[in-house]
């Protein structure tokens, strides 16, 4: 009788382009760090900005991106309805998470495609006059795993040029849409990065080797994040966006231990930017504010302060 090894492996295959898989981590003994203001939690609140890069007929994609409210879509020409709900966060979305931010005194980070930040440079401007990060988002929205590996170097360097032209400052952190198995590789290739995001392994940022050099990781999350609004599995309304981030650093507080961790908030202009969506951030902020123990800070915050308290590995 023959059977198929693959079902008994124990192990990665060493030779799938990707890098190994990090599953052990840092286990029973986190590092015990600290944030501002000797702060417990690092809440990080991050805005994608993708309004005008996404896939569109209009930019001559042959397709339409799907991450529309409701379960429509219109084949083979172009998706106006979907078109208008991007320009709905570019137009006013994007500007009343301005108000809630600017009303709570606090700094973000956002993701920013170029070409989005290249299309509307007002915000590129206010983000700057606010002194948020700017992250590389990619060149476009568009995911990098369908991309060759010139093809993405390409992009990233792209992204970095436009987004240092349109703020003034070359970008120090890296999320792309939906990574390649090269993404890493050629962010540390392209240099001038201090870490990237692309990952959703942990609650605390951790130090890897990509091409024999140390990287550091600081680490995204999917579950407090606006996409579950639209995208059908989790928010039914602003309340359950609520409850699940006061739960998240409820939890975080008082997690067992004496360890620092972060936790990451992900929204979108065109959806938390509506005004019941963005009344609930607002609530939010509000709450993680009235506690000595929680900081809200920006990613290259959190990344500069725990490299200070966990040092490269040589």
């Amino acid at each position: 009788m023959s059977m198929n090894p693959q079902f008994f492996r124990r192990s990665d295959d060493a030779g799938v382009p990707g890098g190994a898989r990090e599953i052990v981590g840092y286990a029973e003994h986190p590092p015990r760090v600290r944030w501002q203001n000797d702060a417990k939690v690092a809440v990080q609140i991050v805005v994608n900005y993708e309004e005008g890069s996404e896939k569109t007929y209009a930019m001559g994609d042959k397709t339409n991106d799907g991450m529309y409210e409701l379960p429509f879509a219109v084949d083979g020409q172009r998706d106006l309805a979907v078109e208008s709900m991007y320009e709905y966060g570019s137009r006013s979305g994007i500007w009343r998470l301005f108000r809630v931010f600017d009303a709570a005194g606090i700094k973000i980070t956002c993701f920013g495609c170029a070409v989005a930040l290249e299309r509307n440079p007002a915000v590129a401007s206010k983000l700057v006059r606010r002194g948020d990060e700017v992250v590389s988002h990619g060149f476009r929205w568009s995911n990098h795993f369908e991309m060759t590996r010139d093809e993405e170097r390409e992009a990233i360097r792209l992204s970095v040029a436009s987004i240092e032209k349109t703020t003034g400052s070359r970008p120090l952190g890296m999320y792309c849409r939906e990574m390649s198995v090269n993404t890493r590789e050629l962010v540390v290739e392209e240099g001038g990065f201090i870490y990237d995001s692309d990952c959703y392994s942990d609650d605390l940022p951790y130090w890897t080797t990509v091409v024999g050099r140390s990287h550091l990781v600081l680490p995204y999350s999917l579950v407090v994040n606006d996409v579950r609004y639209i995208l059908g599995t989790g928010y039914g309304s602003p309340e359950h966006f609520f409850e699940t981030a006061k739960a998240t650093l409820d939890r975080l507080r008082n997690d067992g231990d004496d360890v620092g961790r972060m936790m990451s908030i992900g929204l979108h202009p065109r959806i938390t930017g509506n005004p019941a969506r963005a009344d609930a951030l607002a609530r939010f902020i509000g709450y993680a504010q009235q506690f000595s123990d929680v900081a809200i800070m920006r990613r290259i915050d959190i990344a500069r302060m725990f490299a200070a308290q966990v040092p490269r590995p040589r």
